[in-house]
């Protein structure tokens, strides 16, 4: 009777010990199955991380791209606009200075009228007229191809724009002043046809 006592009670600890075994494997495998579920998820996150990594990469890329087409096509539309401004600059240029030779054929004709209206005493008389005109029709067609009286009486001596050919210490007169033109100069726009032939003061 005590035997049968003894191997119930070996049973039930039997038992018992089998269901805190049983317990203890589920909670590892509940443990184990946690850890599966956290350790997927980090995967998961850091996979994330590098594929939104590799975007931001490649849209910074892009970015640059775009950003060093966009300056290169402006360095180009600057060029280009450079380079029509002084293709048409050297248009005008050509188109300016063309006519040059037959201008500065025409300027001692010029010299000559001013000449014999100058020998005219008689400022009323057919003659005087007559030249008067011709050469006030001369000097505006001239003026039209851009050609101009170089200013001088008064005027600061200028190297560029005046010949001087006398000097004279005048009183009341400063220095480096032109007192006197001896012969007409012109140019063409900027360009000088011919100097100022001029007296200065020193």
């Amino acid at each position: 009777m005590e035997n049968n006592i003894n191997q119930d009670e070996i049973k039930q600890e039997n038992s018992a010990s089998s269901n805190e075994e049983k317990v203890l494997k589920d909670s590892q495998d509940n443990i184990q199955v946690e850890e599966d579920v956290i350790s997927e998820e980090n995967v998961t996150d850091i996979n994330s991380k590098l594929e939104e990594k590799k975007m931001n990469d490649k849209i910074e890329e892009l970015e640059k791209q775009i950003e060093e087409k966009d300056d290169k096509y402006k360095r180009l539309q600057a060029e280009y606009s450079n380079y029509m401004r002084r293709t048409q600059q050297e248009k005008e240029t050509i188109g300016l200075f063309a006519n040059e030779k037959i201008i500065n054929e025409l300027i001692p004709v010029l010299d000559s009228m001013e000449r014999a209206m100058d020998a005219c005493s008689d400022k009323e008389d057919d003659m005087y007229k007559g030249i008067e005109l011709v050469h006030k029709q001369l000097i505006d067609s001239l003026q039209k191809f851009g050609v101009e009286e170089i200013a001088a009486i008064n005027e600061e001596f200028d190297p560029n724009l005046h010949l001087a050919v006398m000097q004279e210490s005048i009183e009341g007169v400063e220095a480096n002043k032109v007192v006197m033109v001896l012969q007409k100069g012109y140019k063409l726009k900027t360009k000088v046809i011919r100097p100022t032939m001029v007296k200065v003061s020193c």
